[in-house]
């Protein structure tokens, strides 16, 4: 997990490999991905951030960008005051319907369950 830092705003919390992930997306996809967390880290929602089915909140948010024939994916929540938490972010390779494969909900469960118990352990 790492911790990006803002001077004013809340900070980014990159929880598993999703910083790693991030980092080998296409420039561009990178700039856009970028762009669209610098708002929920002013307070705002980006017009690119949709919130993820299957999650029962709007708190769990994606941001999808195409780019030359790919999609890739980025997912955050902003359930907590104090952080924007980036969950995961992939590429889609599926070509099977626009929704989101099983194994890649599954990372994002494990990490949402993870982000539970760290704040768990820190209000001990």
């Amino acid at each position: 997990m790492y911790n990006g830092i803002v001077s004013d705003g809340r900070p980014i919390v990159w929880m598993g490999s999703s910083l790693k992930d991030l980092r080998g997306f296409p420039t561009e996809v990178r700039r856009a991905v970028g762009q669209a967390l610098f708002s929920p880290q002013q307070g705002d929602k980006d017009p690119a951030a949709k919130p993820l089915r299957g999650f029962g909140a709007a708190s769990l948010l994606e941001i999808v960008a195409n780019y030359r024939g790919d999609t890739w994916r980025t997912v955050y929540t902003v359930r907590y005051a104090d952080a924007v938490y980036v969950v995961h972010a992939f590429q889609k390779k599926s070509k099977r319907g626009i929704g989101t494969p099983q194994k890649e909900l599954e990372v994002i469960r494990l990490r949402l369950a993870e982000i539970e118990r760290i704040r768990r352990s820190s209000q001990n």
